[in-house]
């Protein structure tokens, strides 16, 4: 079974920067993909960025510009810098992580991350 963990939320001014990290465990877990994505209130879930163990990676327009992902394949671990943000960043943001064999996708819990003054 595969645990994804995620850190990093918080409260932080317009403007302002912050780091995600979520972690993959699991003995039968083969790392291919890790993501962030996001959900805010009576939003869909949206794409902010993937990262292949190849170093391919993959940015939601919200995302392009201002964030920056990257992984560390021995640890498989996922970051996420958030640069200059904006209050329409606040949301949930959600850890994907893909297992290289079976395609299977899962799930960290969320983390919180709220923009405001």
């Amino acid at each position: 079974q595969v645990q994804v963990v995620e850190s990093g939320g918080g409260l932080v001014q317009p403007g302002g920067s912050l780091t995600l990290s979520c972690t993959a465990s699991g003995s039968s877990f083969r790392l291919y993909l890790m993501g962030w994505y996001r959900q805010a209130p009576g939003k869909q879930r949206e794409l902010v960025a993937t990262v292949t163990s190849g170093g391919t990676t993959n940015y939601g327009d919200s995302a392009k510009g201002r964030f920056t992902i990257s992984m560390d394949n021995a640890k498989r671990t996922v970051y996420l810098q958030m640069n200059s943000l904006k209050c329409e960043d606040t949301a949930v943001y959600y850890c994907q992580a893909r297992d290289a064999l079976n395609g299977n996708n899962d799930w960290g819990p969320g983390t919180q991350v709220t923009v405001s003054s």
